[in-house]
């Protein structure tokens, strides 16, 4: 069936979402024990902050390894499951920020990130559902075209 082929023209977006979501999940991740990028526990809100039964600090921490789990994810055979993830985590992390009365450009960005984490999980589903059906990709570049 013509209308289950990928375009070409659709694999470099999804291949640079991945990269790109898998990359920023996994170096955020890994900062949580770093540091260079941000002071994380800062970016927590303080009414989250005060129900944690640990201090803010391994609250983030334990957020880093979840992060490098999702960037990995979508980095190599879960694309589709990571970004799923992502986008979840994205929306809850963009609702603290907004909880903290500041940092509302960056809730903005992760909603922005969340979207893009969801057409990552729509152009790997197509992907994969061409690819199952031996189709790969058009000839013609168009979903649904007859080849």
């Amino acid at each position: 069936m013509a209308q289950d082929s990928f375009p070409d023209r659709l694999d470099a977006p999804r291949k640079a979402l991945r990269i790109g979501l898998g990359l920023a999940a996994f170096l955020a991740g890994l900062d949580k024990f770093v540091g260079l990028l941000a002071d994380w526990p800062g970016y927590l809100a303080p009414v989250i902050a005060s129900v944690l039964p640990v201090s803010p600090g391994t609250f983030m921490r334990v957020v880093g390894i979840v992060e490098i789990a999702v960037g990995a994810a979508m980095l190599t055979r879960w694309p589709r499951e990571g970004a799923l993830v992502a986008m979840v985590w994205l929306l809850a992390i963009a609702g603290n920020l907004v909880l903290t009365g500041h940092f509302f450009d960056v809730a903005v960005r992760d909603v922005e990130m969340a979207i893009a984490a969801f057409a990552l999980v729509r152009l790997t589903e197509a992907h994969d559902r061409a690819a199952r059906s031996g189709q790969g990709s058009s000839t013609t570049g168009r979903v649904g075209a007859a080849a």
